[in-house]
């Protein structure tokens, strides 16, 4: 016996749309690009960015990060010319890092007080080159020590007082090479009051001090260890001075203080798995706050494009406004070139 199904349930009544919005369509100010432009609460531009290069020895030498496409590792005079690139793109300032032959690396890390390595050089050529481009350096030992650690080994644990020493000579050497502005991201204790009185003795209190303040012991960060040299040097882990990245007010008194030793700047790294953190940071502080969209960040979404699971463009667009929303000041990204050219045709 054939059972007739029943029909779509009927609605009693019409839903009255004008009473249940009481008058308040979202909608309107979404309907044209130009509106949306209009009501915008955020908005990016290149002077929000600060370009991350990677610098090797030798000459015409280029020489690409496989784990970050599209990155290449620089000799000094190529990124002189990624200087120039960034004055033309209107890129406010970069970032050097190194990478430090192995010959060249010890238990020490003596390299980085070498007034002729890498970053020196780097900044010399570059400042004598385009001297309207902001210098920053990293103040750490990492790409100079054979562990591949921030800081000095004395009996398998980081020495803080010992190597706060050699930070402050380290950064005393990159002020002296042009270097604009002065980035401790090894997360010792005390580093940015000791490094704030040396330049401020040594002739150069008018070096600002970006501090990387709330700086996790991250997954992310892989393919930069690639890129400095040190993935295959590091023994053992960073979660002695590195953050634990289940804490959040342990970053607020970290920052604070950073700001009272001195601190000009203060950075958050990494960048999008800790919004919240930027955004805690600029609403207790109001301090310029800087996140860094490290390595990993961008390698997954250069990866994912490449791979056409996403479109890359509008991922990388959305993830750096991402910042601005959540209150940063700027960030530090690889996608500084490519987001700068984008910004400029639209």
């Amino acid at each position: 016996m054939n059972q007739e199904r029943p029909g779509p349930r009927r609605i009693a009544a019409e839903p009255d749309m004008d009473a249940i919005l009481n008058g308040r369509r979202m909608r309107r100010t979404r309907r044209t690009d130009w509106m949306r432009r209009l009501v915008r609460e955020t908005t990016l531009s290149t002077d929000d960015l600060i370009w991350p290069l990677f610098i090797i020895e030798g000459d015409n030498q280029r020489v690409p990060v496989p784990s970050m496409p599209g990155v290449e590792r620089l000799s000094v005079d190529l990124a002189v010319k990624a200087a120039e690139e960034a004055r033309a793109l209107r890129i406010p300032a970069i970032a050097l890092f190194p990478n430090v032959r192995p010959e060249l690396r010890d238990e020490s890390g003596t390299e980085a007080l070498d007034p002729d390595n890498l970053v020196c050089a780097a900044c010399r050529a570059i400042k004598r080159a385009v001297p309207e481009v902001g210098l920053i350096t990293d103040v750490a030992l990492d790409p100079y020590t054979s562990h591949g650690h921030d800081g000095l080994l004395r009996g398998g644990e980081i020495d803080n007082d010992a190597t706060v020493r050699q930070l402050v000579l380290q950064a005393l050497i990159q002020a002296e090479a042009g270097a604009d502005v002065i980035a401790p991201s090894d997360m010792m204790d005390g580093r940015v009051g000791a490094i704030r009185t040396a330049l401020d003795a040594n002739g150069f209190a008018d070096r600002a001090i970006m501090a990387y303040s709330a700086k996790y012991a991250s997954a992310f960060y892989g393919p930069f260890r690639d890129a400095i040299g040190t993935a295959k040097t590091l023994t053992g882990d960073k979660r002695t001075y590195q953050m634990d990245p289940a804490n959040g007010a342990e970053a607020l008194r970290e920052t604070e203080l950073d700001i009272a030793e001195g601190a000009d700047l203060v950075m958050v790294k990494p960048g999008m798995p800790y919004l919240d953190i930027v955004w805690r940071v600029k609403e207790a502080f109001g301090l310029p706050t800087f996140a860094y969209q490290v390595s990993g960040e961008y390698a997954m979404i250069k990866a994912a494009a490449q791979n056409g699971w996403i479109d890359g463009e509008r991922a990388m667009m959305e993830s750096l406004g991402a910042f601005k929303r959540a209150g940063a000041d700027g960030v530090l990204t690889y996608f500084a070139p490519e987001a700068a050219r984008l910004l400029r045709r639209q």
